[in-house]
Formats: C-alpha cells, sequence, structure tokens
C-alpha cells in the first residue's frame, strides 16, 4: 500500500497575481517581503507590499513595517472591504539614495457591493536601515 502525501492547498487569501499592480505572481513579488525573505529597496516597493498586505490580511506585516513613533496598537483590518486595485499617481524621493519620500496613490475597494477608493499621500522614511510608513493625508 503506498502513501500519499497531502500537498498543501493555496489559502484564499492568497492571490496568484500580486495585488500591487506589478505583472508578478504575488509569491514573487510583496510576498517576499511579507514573508521577510526580502527588504523593501525604495518607497514604492514599500507602499505596494502595504497595498497588498492589506489586501491579503497581512495585519503582522502592516505593523512591522510601520514607524515605531505611529504604529498603532492593530492593524484593524475590515473583513468587509475588499481591495481591488493600486494607483501610483506620483512620487517623490524615496529611492535607495534618499532616507524619505512620498507616494500618492489611489487604492481601489468595494464593501458591501458598493465601490469606493482612497486617495492618500504617504510619508516614508528609513528607520534602522529599512523603509518604513510614517503618516499619510487623505484626500477626497
Amino acid at each position: 500500500m503506498s502513501r500519499r502525501t497531502r500537498r498543501p492547498r493555496p489559502t484564499s487569501t492568497t492571490p496568484a497575481a500580486c495585488p500591487c499592480g506589478l505583472p508578478e505572481a504575488y509569491a514573487d513579488c510583496c510576498g517576499r517581503l511579507h514573508r521577510g525573505q526580502a527588504p523593501a529597496t525604495t518607497a514604492e516597493q514599500l507602499m505596494r507590499s502595504r497595498y497588498s498586505a492589506f489586501a491579503v490580511g497581512d495585519e503582522a506585516y502592516l505593523l512591522r513595517s510601520r514607524h515605531p513613533t505611529t504604529r498603532p496598537p492593530g492593524a484593524d483590518l475590515d473583513p468587509g472591504l475588499r481591495w481591488v486595485r493600486l494607483e501610483i499617481l506620483g512620487t517623490t524621493e524615496g529611492s535607495a539614495f534618499h532616507t524619505t519620500g512620498t507616494v500618492e496613490f489611489r487604492a481601489h475597494y468595494t464593501q458591501g457591493g458598493r465601490a469606493g477608493s482612497l486617495h492618500e499621500n504617504s510619508r516614508f522614511v528609513r528607520h534602522e536601515g529599512a523603509w518604513v510608513y510614517l503618516d499619510g493625508v487623505t484626500e477626497d
């Protein structure tokens, strides 16, 4: 009699395509950052990975990638909110050669069957060598 090994199935919260909008698989794109296998090299990459963390419900990454002075006790994820698309509208600084940067974005979602969007200009800084989210200003 042969023994069968059960293969793990992907969870419904782990998408094949990366939610951040880049043309890579989640596991090879933002998933690497979420698992701690690679750091974000730019403020925009951190922004994209944080959006993906919201999309897949990775509260630990959201907290870990936030500056300690502005980090809340929890991420307060809304299970009724579904993040569907990210648009990067602009960036300033935030490269490997900078210590600060901003990313303006629009994140699209659905909640209760209704579409909506969040428009924010986020500030990022380097903390102990790593890019972290500091804060953001939402716009209408």
